[in-house]
């Protein structure tokens, strides 16, 4: 087995296989290893937004999406008690694709994964990061597989830290204790098929004690996500006496929003709820860089109230590797990595930290419903608010890392179309 690589990447979800993609697209060898077992479901809003589109050309799995994924998303309703007031989504400017849509993320993951092993990566899957020592220029991981004791050492000059945010890695806030507390804010998530939701609608959820949202992804599913605060979910699961979270949600979203009452009439739940918490929003990323490039979750989590995780996750990815792709010295030379690190975390702080800033900001009004009311006038007069908003929260933005001309996609091989096949017909192995 080989052990020496030029980078190695931790968590091969969008950020990690993005990062895999594009360094082996360029050439380099690289370990992209992941404890999870693919596909697999996970709590997510499932929108990823039109300004990543080109990307996914560029990252050779646009075919794909745009045969597997929901309808364009042309429109945002705001959903808050028995209120629902509309308006139009900004469309991406000068592009093919002018419009955002959703792929549930045991499809998008898989995708990317298997791009980023035909791109040339060496996967290690499901294997678990035991620890990684040394520093730029010259790490050691020491990687274990699951239900195994064999451990292997990694060598490499680079490591791309691309693990969840709420599962204990590598990023900088490691072994800090946390207290728990009422205003912890736990995600949930489930799909339905035989929802009642007009095709290319995005419905945002206000309601007391959490925010969420509805959209429709392949197949025709509903996915209904939510975040919601610790002392909430204990007072729904307190007044509906059940036994699953999860349900108690449901039913508490339900009596909340009519426009979820009215989605999920004569719904059938797909699968269980999924959940996962306490998550903590907010930047990771230290303004020197830290100790390795942190990309997606990693580098940083906003409130899912405006949709931007995977597009964040994909696009710090795409811009970490266009410094280093600029830079290969950056592999021979530890004190030119570390600039790199340096000049990678200022230009995510540009990118980024304002969509974070706007999405704390309009997840405690949609929490508060005395600040949600008070709202309500200014949208009904003026709804293109929502849609400025829309654009204030980088829906649209012309990312520094977009390619100026998305490629053409490359003819299918036949793994894709195994793979389409497989989704087109349900399938998730």
């Amino acid at each position: 087995m080989r052990t020496t690589y030029d980078a190695i990447i931790i968590g091969a979800g969008p950020a990690g296989s993005t990062a895999a993609i594009r360094l082996a697209q360029a050439g380099w060898a690289v370990a992209l290893i992941e404890k999870q077992r693919f596909p697999r479901r996970k709590v997510c809003g499932e929108c990823l937004a039109a300004s990543n589109l080109p990307l996914l050309d560029a990252l050779g799995i646009g075919r794909l999406f745009h045969a597997l994924a929901g309808p364009e998303l042309k429109r945002v309703v705001l959903m808050h008690g028995r209120e629902a007031i509309c308006a139009d989504l900004p469309p991406y400017p000068g592009r093919r694709h002018a419009w955002g849509r959703a792929l549930g993320r045991e499809h998008l993951d898989a995708l990317l994964l298997q791009r980023a092993v035909e791109a040339g990566a060496t996967l290690l899957q499901p294997w678990t990061v035991r620890a990684v020592k040394g520093q730029a220029g010259a790490y050691q991981c020491t990687a274990q597989a699951f239900g195994s004791r064999m451990n292997v050492h990694l060598n490499a000059p680079l490591v791309i830290a691309a693990h969840g945010s709420w599962e204990p890695g590598l990023a900088n806030d490691r072994g800090r204790k946390i207290q728990a507390g009422g205003r912890d804010l736990f995600a949930f998530k489930a799909n339905f098929a035989g929802a009642q939701l007009e095709e290319g609608l995005l419905p945002v959820l206000a309601f007391k004690g959490g925010y969420g949202g509805m959209v429709i992804g392949e197949h025709g599913l509903l996915t209904l996500a939510c975040c919601i605060r610790r002392d909430r979910l204990s007072a729904c699961r307190s007044q509906i006496k059940s036994d699953s979270a999860g349900d108690a949600v449901q039913s508490y979203l339900a009596s909340e929003c009519k426009g979820v009452r009215q989605a999920l009439d004569g719904a059938a739940r797909q699968g269980k709820w999924l959940s996962v918490g306490p998550i903590r929003p907010g930047i990771r990323m230290p303004r020197d860089g830290g100790r390795f490039f942190l990309v997606g979750n990693a580098a940083g989590e906003a409130h899912p109230i405006i949709g931007e995780g995977m597009s964040m996750a994909i696009q710090s990815a795409w811009l970490a590797c266009e410094l280093l792709i600029a830079e290969p010295a950056a592999l021979r030379d530890a004190r030119l990595q570390r600039k790199l690190m340096r000049d990678y975390a200022h230009a995510w702080h540009a990118h980024f930290a304002r969509r974070m800033q706007l999405a704390a900001a309009f997840a405690h009004v949609a929490m508060r419903p005395n600040m949600a009311r008070m709202l309500l006038p200014v949208l009904r007069t003026w709804p293109g608010v929502m849609t400025k908003a829309a654009c204030w929260s980088g829906k649209v933005s012309q990312t520094c890392c977009t390619p100026q001309q998305a490629p053409a996609a490359p003819p299918s091989t036949p793994v894709e179309e195994r793979r389409f096949n497989e989704i087109s017909n349900g399938e998730n192995a």
